[in-house]
């Protein structure tokens, strides 16, 4: 099942504690409880969002979504390794912090965008 899927089709788990984000310089790794991975790699990297659902605030109910022109990944905002990867993308260029703060702050069903690629000319 695609990232984007599950997003859509996704049931929230009262454990995302076992869900854990990595990275380094080249891509990163969403890594599911159940041990399946999704990775996006930083050079197709396109736009980094945050969807907020209206099912909290006993499971997770705010998502990384990490979307590549041939990848993605998805990722719980309380999944392990979360807090070290938003330094990360607050590196980029043009990151937009105030969608982060807007998104923390939904109780509704919602997206934000927080960053796209500039696209090259």
């Amino acid at each position: 099942m695609s990232f984007l899927s599950r997003l859509f089709g996704h049931k929230p788990s009262s454990s995302p504690a076992k869900h854990v984000v990595t990275f380094d310089e080249e891509k990163i790794v969403s890594t599911m409880p159940d041990g399946r991975q999704e990775v996006v790699r930083w050079d197709d990297l396109v736009e980094i969002s945050i969807v907020t659902t209206d099912e909290g605030p006993f499971v997770d109910d705010v998502f990384w979504v990490l979307s590549g022109s041939s990848s993605g990944c998805l990722a719980p905002s309380e999944a392990e390794g979360t807090k070290e990867l938003l330094l990360k993308l607050q590196q980029l260029p043009g990151f937009d912090n105030e969608a982060v703060i807007r998104a923390m702050g939904s109780a509704s069903n919602a997206k934000f965008l927080c960053w796209r690629r500039e696209s090259e000319l």
